[in-house]
């Protein structure tokens, strides 16, 4: 029987914590393999509008640091391996970023691959009218000019067939996150392609890290009560050869593994528990056992698969214009009230000079205005201080400029009782809309290369 596979997660999103790879590393030396989880849905939209600025920086940049941060431990020889959608719109810049991080440091035998084939923009933005939103029913047609980004969720294949090549480093684009989970499970254990339900379970292992900390209690309900929430361990599952597995994190790290744990983040992002959808699988989670085996030490097991659908879910963005936000504090007696009507008066001097916005939005954070609908505990008037926040956003950029130029003037021109405007004027952003639809698997060709040989 294959011995179990240990894969920690590293990173749950672009901008997690930068050591703990090199902390995990340290505390769990015989690791097979690190992963790191840097897309979220719109992730490629703020590398496209870097990119932009910037040709050839279309990806995680912060990744070629964190490789850096590993250095002491390959040098020492360390033999764990990579997975990461680090990759985002450009992995050949990526992987070519890291290979000169890596020879700089005298680390020339690491071998580099790149998964590609999941960008589909030309596809998507040519035929508009077969890509509907999978949550509104809408047809594309009349937001296709404006598309940035379309990329397909990929699938485990491609990096498997990387590690059996023999890689050590494998650099993705958008890929669904378990699958950098289950492809080092493919490669290790041999499953054959259709044996859902060991790779159901893998999908389940690889769902539980992805997120980073969480399933070690951060987000967690009982999160106060953690032992040293500030300092919460990476996760690590030890998947076994029949899919099942052990979740677990490095010995004196904070926050903990236990059942409650586990479900929470078992829960989390799944849709239909049921029909869990990946490019890889389709698991029912219905039929999962969870239990304690030890101190921090998690099975889970019972996943059962059935086959994919024939389509990749492919996440596309395009410009919807922009947006600011601005925030000052308002101190003294009535001052919720006077934040209110600072916000809308500020909003009504703008809109009797020309400015046209698309939406707008005044609150008065501390009141209860952040979580609609729950009530108010306190009366408006026994407040003494608020932060006032209003927002707007446009289809032009040149209104949420001015609106931006705007927000000082309330430090004499507004109630008694401002402060908080050190931090200077906000900025204009742009707004990226989320555009979620599926295409063919027979459309998507993914593909992975040495970079060597790219």
């Amino acid at each position: 029987m294959p011995r179990p596979l240990t894969i920690a997660n590293a990173s749950g999103f672009w901008g997690d914590q930068s050591d703990a790879a090199a902390r995990l590393v340290a505390a769990r030396p015989d690791l097979d393999y690190l992963t790191f989880d840097y897309l979220a849905e719109v992730s490629l939209s703020i590398m496209a509008a870097v990119r932009a600025k910037e040709p050839g920086a279309g990806y995680a940049r912060d990744f070629v640091e964190t490789l850096r941060s590993l250095v002491p431990f390959y040098h020492g020889g360390g033999k764990t391996r990579i997975v990461t959608n680090a990759g985002g719109l450009d992995p050949l810049a990526c992987a070519t970023a890291c290979r000169e991080a890596l020879h700089s440091a005298g680390l020339t035998h690491l071998k580099i691959a790149i998964v590609t084939g999941d960008d589909v923009l030309t596809a998507v933005q040519g035929d508009p009218d077969s890509f509907a939103n999978c949550e509104t029913g809408e047809l594309l047609v009349p937001f296709a000019p404006r598309l940035v980004t379309a990329n397909a969720y990929l699938g485990a294949a491609p990096i498997a067939a990387a590690l059996r090549a023999g890689a050590d480093i494998v650099i993705t684009g958008r890929t669904a996150d378990p699958s950098l989970t289950v492809g080092p499970c493919l490669a290790h254990f041999g499953w054959a392609e259709d044996d859902w339900d060991r790779i159901a379970g893998a999908t389940v292992a690889g769902h539980l890290i992805e997120c980073g900390t969480q399933v070690c209690g951060g987000f967690s309900t009982d999160w106060l009560e953690l032992p040293d929430h500030h300092d919460i361990g990476f996760p690590i599952v030890e998947v076994f050869a029949d899919g099942s597995c052990i979740v677990t994190k490095p010995a004196g790290t904070g926050g903990t593994v236990t059942v409650p744990t586990v479900k929470e983040q078992l829960l989390y992002e799944i849709g239909d528990p049921g029909h869990y959808l990946s490019p890889d699988v389709t698991v029912s989670f219905l039929t999962l056992g969870v239990e304690s085996v030890g101190e921090n030490r998690v099975r889970v097991a019972g996943a059962t698969g059935r086959s994919p659908t024939d389509s990749y879910k492919v996440s596309a963005t395009y410009r919807d214009g922009y947006k600011a936000h601005g925030l000052l504090t308002i101190y003294g007696h009535d001052a919720v009230k006077k934040a209110r009507s600072a916000g809308a008066g500020l909003l009504r001097r703008l809109q009797s000079r020309g400015c046209v916005f698309r939406e707008t939005l005044v609150e008065c954070l501390g009141t209860g205005d952040s979580v609609k609908g729950l009530g108010r505990r306190t009366k408006e008037s026994d407040f003494i201080e608020t932060v006032l926040r209003v927002s707007v956003a446009a289809d032009r950029k040149e209104p949420v400029e001015r609106f931006t130029r705007e927000i000082a003037p309330l430090v004499t021109c507004g109630p008694q009782g401002v402060t908080g405007y050190a931090t200077g004027r906000p900025k204009v952003l742009p707004v990226f809309a989320y555009w979620p639809c599926l295409i063919p698997k027979a459309r998507v060709k993914p593909q992975w290369q040495f970079l060597d040989s790219a």
